[in-house]
């Protein structure tokens, strides 16, 4: 049986996942961290996410998915493909790995249960999503189904960003006492800056335009 009590975050240094982690460290009284290589360009992140686990006495736990990056032409995983800065009309951006995300909640259910944990947390939101189809409440809702029919478990998976654009996650952070944490200490940058981040990349856009609407009606 599965401990209702406890809870794996998939863990990648970023803002959102960072947030996420910190809400289920006040959620849950077992909480362990997974992040994930997968030849991602940003792969400073790894070490980001373990120093910050680290530093929060968190299990934290790699697993390489690396095999994604050899599937589908990507500019996260491909360094020779110059980096879409705004989502092309009517297709998805080229920073989208198809299939991540799928991938990433099923070997995290593998984990959870290994541990036998019920609970997984994940950063994704429907309301900032990029364009990222893997993102959104519908593929999570039907991912939790499929997990729990593949493994006749009932794990169930926490996005308390869904429905949160970046100031309101922010706001969350904030709520949670660690804003200067994910303001400081976090990677989000695609090309692997760490805190603010490049400036240009899809990810630092709306990261850093949360937080110049969330510190103005703060």
């Amino acid at each position: 049986m599965l401990e209702k009590n406890a809870a794996l975050v998939l863990f990648s240094g970023g803002q959102d996942s960072t947030t996420c982690l910190f809400w289920a460290l006040k959620q849950f009284d077992s909480v362990r961290a997974l992040c994930f290589t997968y030849g991602q360009r940003h792969s400073q992140e790894v070490e980001v996410a373990r120093a910050i686990a680290e530093k929060n006495d968190v299990p934290f736990q790699v697993l390489d998915a690396s095999i994604i990056s050899h599937l589908a032409e990507n500019s996260l995983t491909n360094p020779d493909i110059v980096m879409d800065e705004e989502k092309p009309a009517g297709s998805f951006p080229n920073t989208f790995v198809p299939g991540r995300n799928l991938l990433f909640l099923t070997f995290a259910a593998v984990v959870a249960r290994s541990h036998g944990f019920k609970n997984l947390v994940t950063g994704v939101s429907e309301a900032d999503y990029s364009g990222y189809p893997d993102c959104r409440d519908t593929f999570i809702r039907s991912a939790n189904t499929t997990l729990n029919l593949a493994m006749d478990e009932e794990f169930i998976i926490h996005t308390p960003l869904m429905w949160r654009d970046k100031t309101k996650v922010w706001a969350l952070a904030d709520e949670l006492g660690v804003f200067d944490i994910v303001k400081n200490e976090t990677l989000t940058c695609y090309n692997g800056v760490i805190a603010g981040g490049c400036g240009r990349c899809p990810a630092c856009k709306l990261r850093n335009e949360g937080l110049k609407r969330y510190e103005e009606t703060k």
